[in-house]
């Protein structure tokens, strides 16, 4: 089981509006111990959202969506969620009394409307207005705007997910070798890989440019015990080639 994203909107891959959601799973993750798999972008496309959201229902991976939840014409999230699963949509009973409780006398069919979700949901609580997203399997859908879905993903890592918070122990340690290059290190770079199998090797390099000298972040991540002998091999293998590095 990973971690995924799926951050939805015509207006960020048009460039209308920059996107925040990435950084900000990556950052919450990383608070509870855990890390982010994979995440895609899609626009407001039903089709296309709705098969990929056919694959990923159909697999083990805890998703989070961003975004296209409401419930106008260019929102398709909860129709695209209900046809990959082929099943309806019907209004929540806890979600209607959310929307009830927030708009009182002044609840409308239309606002009932944001309260529809596919069968077989559960509600996520929104504690900005009360308007709740919503989830399936292992699905959470959120709004695409930052000041409701943050503390509504926060919600769903801590009541759903506490169990996982910190289970795997994760070290990270680079250190950045000057005037290197990635093809005079390729070596040293596969036999780390091939003997650290519990320790993924990155190497990040810079070309350099005004006040930068050109340089190689090469660095692990995994398993401490295992990144913490992968670098000692590292710092001695770049040492003995005469090459100058410093700890990231």
């Amino acid at each position: 089981m990973g971690f995924g994203a799926i951050i939805i909107g015509d207006e960020i891959l048009s460039g209308k509006r920059e996107d925040r959601h990435f950084a900000k799973v990556i950052e919450l993750l990383k608070a509870r111990g855990l890390a982010l798999d994979w995440a895609q972008y899609l626009g407001d496309d039903r089709a296309r959202l709705t098969e990929t959201l056919r694959r990923t229902l159909a697999g083990d991976d805890v998703v989070v969506c961003f975004g296209g939840i409401g419930i106008t014409p260019d929102d398709h999230t909860r129709q695209a969620a209900a046809a990959a699963l082929g099943v309806g949509i019907v209004l929540h009973p806890d979600a209607g009394r959310e929307i009830r409780a927030r708009f009182g006398d002044e609840t409308t069919p239309l606002r009932l409307k944001l309260g529809e979700f596919p069968v077989g949901s559960e509600i996520i609580p929104n504690p900005y207005n009360r308007i709740p997203g919503f989830s399936l399997r292992q699905h959470f859908f959120f709004p695409g705007f930052p000041v409701m879905s943050w503390p509504m993903l926060e919600w769903v890592l801590d009541n759903r997910f506490r169990h996982l918070h910190h289970a795997v122990a994760r070290a990270e340690k680079s250190i950045i070798v000057y005037e290197g290059n990635e093809g005079s290190l390729l070596e040293l770079m596969n036999r780390i890989t091939a003997a650290y199998p519990r320790a993924a090797l990155f190497s990040l390099p810079s070309f350099g440019g005004e006040g930068v000298r050109r340089h190689v972040e090469l660095g692990v991540r995994g398993e401490p015990e295992s990144v913490e002998r992968a670098m000692k091999e590292i710092r001695a293998e770049v040492t003995k080639r005469g090459l100058e590095w410093v700890e990231e």
